[in-house]
């Protein structure tokens, strides 16, 4: 606790930290391809989920500098495919509207709404994803004083760009700030490696990794952590 006693804001990674994304994504997913069968049948007809996921899998690979914007895998290999079965490719952000609109009805932990009221009255909160879930759709926005996602930053975590642009967007040195999330590699090991002071949320009571350097604070769920900030 000795290294979260000059914290001057928190962050917060999303997915498995404030909800539980695979059902979500499941959801989302089959959303989409329930659309795609309606309005673009050849698509489905041709194309599985899982052939989808590869299409969007090798994009990644082809173009290394686009591998951190899973909107942009999404909606490109979308108008894709779209192209190769003689669809409008503007149909690709209609569907990608279709998805991202399942991909903001999330369930949040029980714990999240308070926690995140009450630490937001002790510090300012801030969040630093992955992903493209919209605060705003899901009605978090108001709690966060910053929220940053790979797309905005160019960058996905666990590169140190991505803890240095939250730094700057907080006006804050990186000693300053805690960084919450639920993956030990990503989020814990990626902000402390980065100066950020870490906790790590452990919802399934997992090991932590053995080749890991331990967090600065280990919590159960975001209700732990404001009491252990006091909060």
């Amino acid at each position: 606790m000795r290294v979260l006693a000059d914290v001057r804001a928190i962050a917060f990674d999303l997915d498995n930290t404030l909800w539980d994304v695979e059902p979500v994504l499941v959801r989302a997913e089959a959303r989409l391809y329930a659309w795609l069968e309606a309005r673009c049948p050849r698509i489905t007809g041709a194309l599985s989920l899982a052939d989808m996921r590869a299409a969007r899998e090798a994009l990644a690979r082809a173009e290394p500098h686009n591998a951190h914007d899973f909107t942009y895998l999404r909606t490109a290999a979308l108008a894709a495919h779209a192209r190769e079965h003689g669809y409008a490719e503007a149909i690709a952000r209609e569907a990608f509207e279709v998805f991202l609109a399942a991909r903001c009805e999330v369930t949040l932990y029980p714990d999240v709404p308070a926690a995140l009221a009450r630490l937001a009255r002790r510090l300012p909160l801030a969040t630093l994803s992955n992903g493209n879930a919209d605060l705003a759709r899901i009605g978090l926005a108001a709690h966060f004083v910053r929220s940053l996602n790979a797309r905005q930053i160019g960058a996905a975590k666990p590169d140190p760009r991505c803890f240095a642009r939250l730094g700057a967007e907080l006006a804050l040195p990186a000693e300053a700030i805690a960084y919450v999330g639920d993956d030990p590699f990503l989020d814990v090991a990626a902000a402390r490696a980065a100066g950020l002071a870490s906790v790590w949320v452990n919802r399934r009571g997992h090991e932590w990794p053995a080749e890991l350097p331990g967090a600065d604070l280990t919590v159960a769920d975001l209700g732990e952590l404001a009491e252990a900030l006091g909060a």
